[in-house]
This record gives C-alpha cells, structure tokens and sequence, in this order.
C-alpha cells in the first residue's frame, strides 16, 4: 500500500508556509490516517520531531545549498530511491525549493507530484519561473490572482486554488486580554489610537507607506501611534535603516515605532486598534486573515490575494501600494467611525471562518483524491472518523 509523500525545505517555522504546513499535518493527525502520510524535511529543525510524535514518518535529508551541486545531485537520488522504497504514490512540494528536488526526484521515480507555489509567480519571483519548468501534474497556488499568473506560464498544466489557513485558535480575541491590558503588558501607551503592521521589513511589504501616512493622520488625531513589529530581513537588510531614516526626516521619532521581532504576534495584533498590511500584490496574505480572525478593521493591499480575502467596506478596506494619501484616507474611515470599524470587524471574524485549518486540511486532501489511487489510500480514514461513512 503506497504513501503520499510530501516534501518541505525547512524544518523550522520560521514565516507562514512553515506554519501552514504544521496545521495541515495537525490536522491529518487529528482525522486521517498518518501511516499513509511520509514527510521529508530536506534540513533538520523543531517540526520533524514534533511530526514524529504525531506518528508520521519523517525523514531528514541534509540537502545543503543549491549552488552545492554534488550535494544536490546526491538529495535528488536519494529522493528517487525513497520514492520507490517507501512506494509513494503522490508528492506534495511545499514551495518552490522542495519542487527542485522532489520534482525532478518523482519524476525520474515516474510518481505524480505536486507543487505548491506560495509565491508571486511573476517579476521579483524569477525562481518560480524555472521551476515551473519542472514536470507535475498539478500545481496549487495560495488565491486565484497567483493562479491566473500560474496558468500563463504553463497554460496547460492543471493549477488549482488552495487558500492558505491561519491559527485561529491563537488569534481568539475571547481568549486574549483586552485590548488595554495587551498595551500595559506590552508597554505600549494604554490611550490613543494605535495602528499597527506585522511582517519582516521589506520594501515590498509597504511598511514606508504607513510611515508616510502619519502626517495626514496625526493631523485628525494628534495622539495616534503607529507600530511596526517584524525584524529585519536577510534579504534586505538595508530597509531597515532606510526606513528609520524615513521616520526621522519626517519627525515621527515619538509617534511611529519599530518593534522588531517579537513572539506573541497575537497580543501586539490585540493591541491595535487598525491593523494595516500594505504591500504590493501579496500572494494571499496570511497577517490579514490573523487580524480579521481578532475584529480588528483592517486596511490591505489592494493586489494580489487581499482582494479575495475583503469585501471592500463590509470585512475591510483596501488601499493600492505606496499610495499613503488612499492609506491615510482608509485609516481615518475607522478612527472617525468607531461603529463603522466595529462592524467591518465583526464581519471580519465571520469572514475568516472559510480560512480556518480544517478548510485547509479538506481542500489539500480533496485535490489530492483526484490523482490516482490517492482516493483509496487517504480519504476513507477522515470519513469515518468524521462518520461520514
């Protein structure tokens, strides 16, 4: 009896994907069957143990860089015999880097693959391009935007959509101090408008946008506070200077703040009062579902997976990137109407209930079911023990 085999570069949850995979395996292990599931982490870390005790079976590759093209060629065969061995019937590449191995890898073991591109498959994501190349019989993108992209670059590859899940259960506001004492426990100024980002520092990220919102909106509420939790990225680690540069020419040294990063991302969320994620064609856009999760208001990107996320003025506003007047503009509509944001909140936490884990683990598995004998081997298991059967 064969296995579904799904590959991950890192083993550490270190940003969204490598949480997204963890919810997906914690759900497999709640209502599937997990010796019908073999996970391959391609570097050591915290998340194949912690597979380990939810009674899958791992393996762990040391696959180095890829510019190591001995160690590369190597990962690859060993794939290939893994493959075979274990009689995988499917493989599931989780993100871009695992479809370099464990692509080529299934499609030398003649194993159908999957890829799942979390990406933006276009422009500054040049990698996805060549990897796309890559054969697999399907390939699952984060919202319809990064799709209708997927589906240029190989129109007649099957692309399906599979939004990406958040932890809800973390980001419960009924299970979170109030808003208030978030602040105190935070240190943060417990009155005054707080408007909040969360993410690494990237340009792309529009975290300078908000920066260059404060003006206008300290001109209606002279004690609002901005900040911005999130480190610098290796990548670049420029932004960060430039942006506290920005601050400082703009006289905003006491009225926006750079938290850097921080673990409890769901009390500095609960913190907020508006929650802004401005970034420029945001493949999904997991920071925005976290917040709606919390009914905080929240202002998006107003590209990319954001859209597909909000209903513009029912569960949020949008705004385009590095456009601070429509930002500052968006950010008021909240603070003038504090029923306006109270409802665009509410509506939000009914909204995310279509990102929830669960919806996630089910879409994976049913693209699954579609491929091959797949149907057999994995489903049944979650139908009787959700006693559909």
């Amino acid at each position: 009896m064969g296995k579904a085999a799904i590959v991950m570069p890192l083993a550490e949850q270190r940003g969204g994907a490598e949480q997204m995979l963890r919810m997906l395996l914690y759900q497999i292990k709640l209502k599937y069957d997990t010796s019908k599931w073999l996970i391959i982490f391609l570097e050591n870390g915290s998340m194949a143990e912690e597979a380990r005790s939810w009674n899958f079976d791992v393996i762990v590759l040391s696959s180095g860089r890829l510019r190591q093209l001995n160690k590369y060629i190597r990962t690859i065969k060993t794939l290939i015999h893994i493959f075979r061995r274990e009689k995988v019937e499917i493989v599931l590449n989780w993100m871009g880097k695992a479809h370099l191995y464990g692509g080529i890898a299934a499609f030398v073991a003649n194993v159908p693959s999957i890829w799942y591109q979390l990406g933006w498959p276009e422009g500054w994501a040049w990698m996805d391009r060549i990897i796309t190349l890559i054969p697999s019989v399907a390939v699952f993108t984060c919202s319809k935007a990064t799709a209708q992209l997927q589906r240029r670059l190989w129109p007649h590859r099957r692309v399906d959509v599979v939004y990406p899940s958040a932890a809800l259960e973390k980001f419960n506001p009924e299970t979170l101090p109030p808003p208030v004492e978030a602040r105190r426990q935070l240190g943060l100024p417990e009155s005054g408008p707080l408007i909040g980002m969360v993410g690494r520092l990237q340009r792309w990220k529009g975290m300078h946008t908000l920066v260059q919102a404060m003006p206008r909106i300290l001109e209606r509420h002279p004690d609002a506070r901005a900040v911005i939790v999130g480190g610098r990225h290796e990548l670049e680690p420029d932004y960060e200077p430039w942006l506290r540069g920005l601050i400082t020419r703009l006289g905003l040294q006491d009225r926006v703040w750079l938290a850097g990063f921080q673990m409890d991302i769901p009390l500095w969320m609960q913190a907020m009062d508006v929650v802004v994620h401005a970034s420029d064609r945001e493949p999904f856009g997991i920071v925005v579902v976290e917040a709606m999760a919390l009914g905080k208001p929240v202002v998006a990107g107003a590209e990319g997976g954001p859209r597909e996320i909000i209903t513009e003025g029912v569960d949020g506003l949008l705004a385009p990137y590095e456009d601070a007047e429509t930002l500052a503009r968006q950010i008021l509509r909240y603070l003038d109407d504090p029923d306006f944001a109270r409802r665009v909140g509410e509506a939000a936490r009914h909204r995310v209930r279509d990102f929830s884990p669960e919806a996630f683990a089910r879409r994976v598995t049913d693209v699954l079911r579609d491929f091959g004998e797949m149907s057999n081997r994995i489903a049944p298991e979650a139908h009787k023990k959700r006693g559909d059967g």
